[in-house]
């Protein structure tokens, strides 16, 4: 049987024709469609590549747990039934499964290993723990048994000192001299400072971040993921807080990232929805976070579609691309409360929904 799509494509916004050939998308029908039942399975609306969601930890709903791999698949499973079809972990207890990534109807999974944590950043345990002397080696280690990311705990505790620069640069360094890439966590402003100079690939969560180094960002190449959503449910509980300085910090650095979204998608850096929250298959929540934020709705869908496909190293809906989409029966650039209802489901060519 010969599968048949037609809609309009985002960001384009014209309407195309695409036939499944195997796990690939065509833009002209393949030979055996003259023999074989064709079925069409997407007529009319909206289509787009696959939703993204690049920082999600599935496999263990807190850093202190087990790995567990029945829970890996399980959280997969909710990513892909909300239309989800590629995920990137950065930072796991414990490197990926090989089964990951083969499995047809789970998402396309690029990791990062196991977070990387020198003494006192992180939960004690819960990584890989190392000391600043064996922070390079250990990222490329870990980057090269991956899909080609690390994870660095680049900061931990809002008044203690962020991973040295020059460490940190000699890391990114290294990963990058074996065509890796860093993912930096940062939640101070010293820590999101060192992670921009050292060249960091991407800020997860970027607290503080000085809007000063936006311009920066944009120039290299490092993207910017402030998982909003880890962070919207602790507002009210933090504004009710006796006043300190931790609530004083915690929140300047809550409205710091709220405004940099706006400020660093107007500056060219690339912004890109990612939960680092459960439940999974919920980046359609952080896509509407970033559009409040002041993102245009096209660019918070990008976010967590196109855009994060592209800087994952995937195609959108071209000839020859994988067949991974969802379909719509309104724009959800318009509508953006469809998002996370896609009508149709693609992956790998097969129809999950």
């Amino acid at each position: 049987m010969i599968r048949r799509i037609r809609g309009v494509v985002l960001p384009e916004r014209v309407e195309r024709t695409f036939w499944i050939d195997g796990e690939r998308l065509r833009t002209e029908p393949p030979a055996a469609a003259a023999s074989k039942h064709v079925e069409t399975v997407v007529d009319g609306g909206w289509l787009l590549p696959g939703l993204v969601d690049v920082h999600t930890h599935p496999g263990a709903e807190g850093p202190e747990d087990g790995f567990d791999e029945a829970l890996l698949r399980k959280h997969l499973k909710a990513h892909a039934d909300a239309g989800v079809l590629l995920v990137r972990t950065p930072g796991t207890a414990d490197r990926m499964p090989a089964w990951v990534d083969t499995e047809a109807d789970l998402p396309r999974v690029r990791s990062a290993g196991r977070w990387l944590a020198t003494p006192g950043r992180f939960f004690p345990g819960a990584g890989r723990d190392i000391g600043e002397d064996e922070l390079a080696e250990a990222a490329v280690e870990e980057a090269t048994a991956s899909s080609g990311w690390c994870k660095v705990i680049g900061d931990w505790r809002w008044d203690e000192p962020a991973v040295p620069l020059d460490v940190l640069k000699a890391t990114v360094e290294a990963v990058h001299a074996v065509g890796g890439r860093v993912a930096v966590h940062c939640q101070t402003g010293e820590g999101s400072r060192n992670a921009v100079l050292a060249g960091a690939d991407s800020l997860e969560h970027g607290m503080h971040l000085d809007p000063e180094l936006l311009d920066r960002m944009a120039a290299q190449g490092t993207a910017y993921v402030p998982t909003l959503s880890a962070f919207a449910g602790s507002v009210e509980a933090w504004q009710g807080r006796e006043p300190s300085a931790r609530r004083s910090d915690w929140l300047d650095g809550w409205r710091g990232m709220v405004g940099n979204v706006r400020a660093a998608h107007e500056a060219g850096v690339i912004v890109l929805a990612g939960t680092d929250s459960f439940p999974c298959g919920t980046v359609a929540t952080e896509s509407g976070r970033l559009l409040r934020a002041g993102m245009p709705a096209e660019a918070a869908l990008g976010a967590a579609s196109w855009t994060a496909r592209d800087w994952l190293g995937l195609p959108g809906l071209t000839d020859g691309a994988p067949a991974d989409l969802v379909a719509y029966a309104e724009d959800p650039t318009a509508a953006p409360e469809t998002l996370g209802r896609p009508q149709r489901v693609i992956l790998r060519g097969r129809v999950l929904r």
